[in-house]
């Protein structure tokens, strides 16, 4: 089992579990159809948000494979949610993760996207002892693309028309990371 500490702080940014108070701030971008495009939920009603927030959103601790523990993330100047973030453990016995992200699109283009998910980093490599970390991408989401390729995530496949996804045949992208390529980053910097 993995518990982490929280609050987890970034020069920027403070993650932490989702509460239920975070309901109407997440509503504004998990309501939004052009900004849940990449994501496997259509747009959610606050009652969709409040349940998801008690029921998957809850998880806060690694007990066993397939457990999820998901963030709000916060602006740590001003308090405000600015999206929230999601860690898998897809594998144990191939110590294997997955990253997830989503950011309200009122705080796009600051680099948040890239500091939340590299805190996961730290979480399931530095904590969990992950082995390798993936993100699954719609090749349409540049911006995703360009979050994961900012990190050191290197392409490993291109899996052309094989999800049906929201009423239609999409491509996939794979990006991974290896522990020791995260660790080399890290002493780079």
């Amino acid at each position: 089992m993995f518990a982490p500490d929280y609050p987890i702080l970034t020069d920027r940014l403070l993650l932490r579990p989702i509460a239920l108070s975070d309901a109407e701030a997440m509503l504004v971008y998990k309501s939004d159809a052009e900004n849940v495009r990449y994501v496997p939920y259509g747009p959610l009603t606050l009652d969709d948000v409040e349940e998801r927030i008690t029921t998957r959103w809850a998880g806060t601790r690694f007990e066993k494979q397939d457990d999820a523990v998901c963030l709000a993330v916060e602006e740590r100047e001003s308090g405000r949610l600015v999206g929230d973030v999601v860690l898998f453990w897809r594998s144990e016995n191939d110590r294997e993760g997955e990253v997830g992200y989503i950011l309200d699109p009122a705080f796009a283009g600051r680099g948040y996207a890239a500091e939340a998910v590299g805190a996961l980093l730290a979480l399931g490599f530095g904590g969990l002892g992950l082995h390798r970390i993936a993100a699954r991408i719609d090749e349409r989401n540049t911006a995703s693309v360009r979050v994961v390729e900012r990190l050191g995530f290197r392409r490993e496949a291109r899996l052309v028309e094989s999800s049906w996804f929201k009423g239609e045949w999409t491509t996939l992208l794979i990006y991974a990371l290896l522990e020791h390529e995260w660790r080399s980053s890290i002493i780079e910097k």
